[in-house]
């Protein structure tokens, strides 16, 4: 028998013992069922890895597209809107959540009129009462309106900066809308210096009115003050957000912080929630603040008996969309891409102290840099659809994944610094 006979009978008795037999085609190794090829509806009773055992147990449904709480997100651009030829001069930003009154929708958002673009945060001293650092700063708080959501017309400035020196006498941003007992209220940051000469310093104040029209009358009252020092909060209380839950005004809010010198990016940011029974406070920090370890701006709505968050930019669970049973103790529903930035969604029981929300499917957000070039840098105002709502099911929003093409990764390719260490890492090799 020549050597090559010999090999195949020998790796023929060999994996012979590595082949289940016929009368066993679904039993491994370890004697227990091989996984299914169809994916259960329940956890299999049998040893399953981590990985496996969270798909069971950490989401809302087996599969992304099965769970209320998963979405691709589509964008439109709006009707109505003039950016100055886009010389950076004029922006619109971070809108509210959008609410229907009077037979239209409204909402409000940060806008900037000024003569000259931003010097940038860098430059923060050159800044003037004329001249801006950042895209957000020498603002007023504007609102339109709209009949479909699509074409919108401005009505103006909702809440103007104060005098010097109110709480937002520099400038007033990054609103959002209560309905609370027939009244209005708008929350939002009050910078009372420029924006970059200490980071972006700010607590929230308030403005309400008897319609979303207005007149509006700002207290000039820090409604949710920085924390005291030390704190996680003692620098930003940014994105203020109310909903109404267990008969009180529940407003989330965002904050940076941990910024060290030696890490790039120099700061976190994360969540928190404070809670009053008047909407003019005194409002009460939770004990577990922050509530959320990630996320850049703060975007939640009622989702059955307790609240969902969309979590996009920054932190360890960024691109997620999150869950609190309880509204304080958030756990990650979905993973998902391409989340709107700064959204403010139509959340029609935003205000009802519902115990099973419906959900959302469209709202505001906004594009910065919206010219791609941040010589000229502004931010616009967008449509964004989704189906994360009790009462739709629209397969097409259920994707798993976009295709980008070749110029879209190339844009995000290596800057200077890395072509230099690459080169130099070339170099010891010859």
């Amino acid at each position: 028998m020549n050597s090559y006979f010999r090999r195949v009978i020998l790796y023929t008795v060999f994996f012979a013992d590595l082949i289940p037999i016929n009368s066993q085609p679904h039993e491994n190794h370890l004697g227990t069922n091989y996984f299914p090829f169809v994916l259960p509806k329940e956890k299999p009773n049998r040893p399953l890895s981590a990985a496996v055992t969270r798909n069971y147990a950490a989401y809302e449904a087996i599969r992304p597209e099965q769970s209320e709480l998963y979405s691709q997100f589509r964008y439109t651009e709006l009707i109505g809107f003039d950016y100055n030829n886009g010389d950076g001069t004029v922006t619109r930003r971070d809108p509210s959540k959008v609410i229907y009154e009077n037979g239209k929708y409204y909402m409000w958002y940060t806008g900037r009129k000024t003569p000259v673009k931003p010097v940038g945060m860098l430059r923060a001293k050159e800044a003037n009462d004329t001249v801006p650092s950042a895209d957000w700063d020498l603002s007023d708080i504007w609102y339109a309106t709209s009949e479909d959501g699509l074409t919108w017309e401005e009505q103006g400035i909702a809440v103007p900066r104060p005098p010097k020196p109110q709480p937002g006498w520099r400038s007033v941003t990054t609103t959002d809308i209560l309905k609370w007992k027939g009244k209005y209220y708008l929350y939002f940051q009050a910078f009372m210096e420029v924006s970059g000469l200490r980071g972006d310093y700010c607590p929230v104040s308030v403005a309400y009115a008897d319609s979303p029209d207005g007149p509006w009358t700002h207290t000039g009252e820090i409604v949710i003050p920085n924390g005291p020092e030390g704190s996680w909060d003692q620098n930003s209380i940014h994105d203020p957000y109310p909903l109404v839950h267990d008969g009180k005004i529940y407003l989330y809010y965002k904050s940076d912080f941990d910024n060290r010198a030696e890490l790039r990016p120099s700061k976190i940011r994360m969540q928190g929630l404070a809670i009053a029974k008047n909407p003019l406070g005194p409002f009460v920090k939770h004990p577990l603040n922050p509530v959320i370890n990630s996320g850049h701006e703060t975007t939640l709505f009622p989702y059955k008996k307790g609240v969902a968050a969309i979590v996009q930019r920054d932190g360890q669970e960024h691109n997620t969309i999150q869950y609190a049973k309880d509204w304080v103790n958030f756990e990650i529903a979905s993973i998902t891409e391409l989340l709107p930035v700064a959204a403010g969604p139509f959340v029609p029981d935003a205000f009802t102290d519902t115990d099973n929300g419906r959900g959302i499917t469209w709202g505001i957000s906004h594009f910065t840099n919206a010219g791609n070039n941040w010589s000229k840098n502004h931010s616009i105002l967008v449509r964004f659809d989704c189906d994360l709502s009790q009462d739709i099911d629209d397969p097409d929003m259920k994707g798993h994944y976009y295709q980008h093409g070749p110029e879209f990764h190339y844009s995000h390719g290596l800057n200077k610094k890395q072509r230099e260490r690459i080169k130099k890492e070339n170099a010891k090799l010859e």
